[in-house]
Formats: structure tokens, sequence, C-alpha cells
């Protein structure tokens, strides 16, 4: 009888105590019945078909891996907290040994555009040095905090899978961020003319000057924005990748544009409004990574609540307010950005000339005109649209919930997954104890009897029974995505791969 040769990934720890890490490679030969060990005659007992169940398992890996960017990408992951810290040293060394230099590496360590006379900062070109500064800041202390605080603590929790670590982490470092810059945000607001007041977000336009603290919170909040596109292009892609960048891109546009179009007021309630759910999101995951399946399903619970009451009501209030609130607050009209008067009564229709001014023309004229309130609009409602994406993606965890699957989060790696493929070997055993004169005249009422086992069902099956498997050999493939399932033939207190063999009939001959 002549066999094909396939190979399977025998991971079983019994046949392979020496290397439990390397799966190896098995021949399937060493799993059969050669043809000396059927009996003569032919099968004259009755013949039991067992459909065996292996896996083998493949790595399913992107072109995008073997690529110079791909490996650049991953160099820049290993080495984020010296390239950060290697970054900061260099500029304060600089700013410390050069006095000549002090000039320009000051405006990485401080603000800029200080008005002494108003007592309060205008904006520039130059705060783009202290984001730059803090986008390193971010880089390091994320992973900082992520590998040598929230990882360990997973550790200590009991978290055993080191993918689960790494979500818990980044998770962690989420929960930590927004708890804080939240906290800042509303705090700001809370001391606001605008609290719980939306037309006072268009008052006295163009509004150039603001406080130390709402330029600090602002840049920040800027730079770990602009910190977020990198990281989501260094680390591994996920299936919400181009979503995630969508929004990105949407968000650093509104705070970059906000902030040279005097908006910060608006720019600060929509932060706030956005960050509190990003606060309970991480948190119900790091709940569901801790196997805290009901306090998680509470939280996801209260997530849900807050994110369609902050995101689809008072989100809308204030796009609302953009279309029915600013043409009554804010003319279409020019204004000098210095005393704020009023110039002229046409605000022309420049777009990018105007959102630009405080930036190239601090001390200059800047107008509104609808085409600028249309974009803002346009740009606030594009962001809705992905939230309501979300929310869908939201609802269907929340329906697995319900029906008690219980919530866990969505998205996965997207880059390299696993492959698992299970081969189903069929192979008729002959039971000899069986047979007699009786049999043998009735051989035709002895009809082939098929069931599917796995490994380790047959292992039970075949021990100890009196038989040898033998017969025609079929081979099917069955592929399916996700974790690895590992099926191996094997006995419990037997490691030896031959003893093994000889137990379950497929030892060869000596």
């Amino acid at each position: 009888m002549s066999l094909d040769m396939y190979s399977v990934e025998d991971v079983s720890p019994d046949l392979h105590n020496e290397d439990k890490e390397r799966p190896k490679k098995v021949a399937l030969e060493e799993y059969l019945v050669k043809d000396s060990f059927v009996p003569a005659g032919g099968h004259k007992g009755k013949v039991r078909k067992v459909v065996v169940t292996t896996t083998r398992h493949s790595r399913r890996r992107s072109m995008n891996e073997k690529s110079p960017f791909a490996a650049a990408c991953a160099w820049v992951v290993e080495h984020q907290i010296g390239l950060s810290i290697n970054l900061l040293l260099l500029l304060l060394l600089t700013h410390l040994c050069f006095p000549r230099a002090r000039q320009q590496t000051r405006k990485f360590f401080r603000l800029s555009y200080y008005d002494a006379r108003e007592q309060h900062y205008l904006q520039g070109w130059d705060d783009g040095y202290f984001v730059l500064l803090w986008v390193v800041v971010f880089t390091g202390v994320r992973v900082v905090v992520m590998d040598y605080l929230l990882t360990p603590f997973a550790c200590w929790a009991g978290i055993k899978s080191e993918k689960m670590k790494t979500r818990f982490a980044e998770q962690g470092w989420q929960f930590l961020y927004y708890v804080v810059f939240w906290s800042l945000g509303a705090y700001i607001m809370y001391h606001s003319d605008y609290w719980l007041d939306p037309k006072e977000m268009w008052t006295n336009f163009p509004t150039r000057s603001m406080t130390g603290l709402m330029k600090w919170y602002y840049l920040v909040q800027f730079a770990f924005w602009v910190q977020q596109l990198f990281v989501l292009h260094i680390e591994e892609k996920r299936k919400d990748h181009w979503q995630m960048f969508t929004h990105h891109i949407f968000t650093n546009a509104l705070m970059f544009t906000s902030y040279g179009f005097y908006q910060t007021k608006v720019g600060n309630v929509i932060l706030c409004i956005m960050d509190f759910v990003d606060i309970l999101l991480p948190f119900a995951k790091m709940l569901n990574y801790l196997d805290m399946r009901t306090a998680c399903d509470i939280a996801f619970g209260v997530f849900i609540s807050a994110w369609f009451f902050t995101r689809h009501i008072c989100y809308l209030i204030v796009c609302w307010s953009i279309h029915v609130d600013v043409p009554k607050a804010m003319p279409y009209a020019c204004f000098d950005s210095k005393t704020g008067k009023q110039t002229s009564f046409y605000g022309g229709s420049s777009i990018w000339t105007n959102v630009l001014q405080s930036f190239n023309r601090p001390d200059g004229t800047v107008c509104f005109n609808n085409k600028i309130r249309v974009s803002f609009l346009s740009l606030l409602l594009a962001l809705q649209v992905l939230t309501v994406i979300w929310f869908g993606m939201i609802v269907r965890v929340a329906y697995r919930v319900l029906s008690g699957k219980g919530s866990e989060d969505p998205r996965s790696d997207d880059e390299c997954e696993d492959e698992v493929e299970d081969e189903e070997i069929e192979v008729e055993i002959l039971h000899s104890s069986s047979y007699d004169a009786t049999n043998e005249m009735n051989a035709k009422a002895h009809m082939p009897i098929e069931e599917e086992v796995d490994a380790e069902a047959l292992n039970h099956k075949l021990s100890g029974r009196n038989g040898s498997p033998s017969g025609p050999l079929r081979r099917t493939s069955r592929r399916t995505g996700g974790p690895a399932r590992a099926t191996a033939i094997s006995i419990p207190g037997h490691g030896d791969h031959k003893e093994l063999l000889g137990r379950i009939g497929c030892d060869k001959p000596s």
C-alpha cells in the first residue's frame, strides 16, 4: 500500500519534552498501519471507520511586514524609550552648552508669544516647537508607563497571554491620559463663561488671547493626537486602522484650524465631550482583560449610555449651535485681530488666508464668512459619521452581552494572524475478536460505522482494544482562522515516542 507523505504539526508536550516551544514536524506515515498488520483473509470482522482530526498551523503575513518601512517601524517600536531620551538629552545639552542657540531651543521648553500688557498668550508658528517636544515626551512616557507600570501590574493580576498584557497596557495608558486631560479640560470649561451656555462660545470674536493654562492644555492635547498618528503607523495594524487614521486626521485638522482661527473655546468643549467616553471604554476593556466579566459588562453598559449622550446629543448640540447661533453672534465681516473692532461688513470668500491669519499676520485683519462656517461644520459632521459607525459596532457588542456571550474588543491584529488547518484522516478499524463463521456469512450486514473524533478521543478508543487499524486513507482539510488549537495523539504518562506508537498499533514490526 502506497502512502502519501503528509506532514502534520505535533505540538504535544508528551511527545517532545525536550523542546516544548518549537513545534515538530512528524510524518503522518508513523501514525498509519502497514500491510503486514492486516490479518490474513482480509477484513473479516466488523469494520469501524474513525475520522482522525489533526491540526496544522500556519502564519499568514502581509507583504507589508517584509518591506523596509515595516522593518524601520519595528526598529522604532523597539527603541522608543531610547530615542525619546536621547532626543531630549541632546536638546537639553544644546540649550545648556550653547548660549547662542538658546533663543531657538527655549521655544521647545516654554510657551511662546506672551503678551505682557494683557498678561495672556497669543498664537504663532513657534508654538510648533512646543508641540514637537511633547510628541517626543508622549512617545517615551507612553512606553515607560506601559512597560514598567502597567505590564507588571497585568502580570501581578494574573494575565498570562503576552498579547493580552500588551492590550491591557495600551488601554491602561489611554485610561490614565484621558482621566488627567479630561479633568483638566473640564476644570477650564467649568471656570469659563461658556459653561452650559453654547452661545457664549461665539462671543467677542476674535478672541485672540488666552490664559497660559488654556494654551498649554490645547497644545499638549494637539501633541497627543499628532503622536497618536505616529503610533498608529509604527505598531501592528488593526481591523479599524483606516477608520482610526481618518479620525486622527479630522481631529488634528480641527485642532489646528480652531487654534489658528481663535476658536479655542469651542475646541475645549468638543475635547471634553469626546474625551469623557474615552475614559470609560479603556476601563471596561481593562476589566475584560482581568477576566472581571460582570464588572466589565456593567462598565460597558455605562459606556454605551455615556457615548450616546455625549457624542450623539451634546456633540450635535454644538453642531446645531454652529448652524444657528454663529451667524447671529459672529457676523460675516472683517475685524482687527488686535483690537477686535469690525473693519468691514463683508467677510469675503477666502478660507485659508483667514484661518492662518494668526500665524502669518498676527496683528492683521481677520475675516469670517459662510464658507469658513460651513467648512468647520462639515469637519465636525464628518467626525460624527465616524462615531455613528463605531456606535453601530458598539451596539453589536452590546447584543453579545445581552445574549450571554460577553463583551469583547472587536479589534484585532490584521497584519499577522494564525491560520489553523484541520486534516481529517479516515482509518478503518478491524475488530478481529468479533470474527467467526456467522460474521463471515453475514458480512454484508456489517456496514462501516463512521464517526468523527479528535486525536485525544482516538487515544481513548484505540488503547486497550484488540484490533488493528487498517484500510483506505482519506484526507480532507478544513481551514479556520483564529488562535491555534493543538491536537496531537498522546497518552498521559507515556512520553516515549516509540512506546506511544506501539500503544496505538502504529509502530513498525520488529
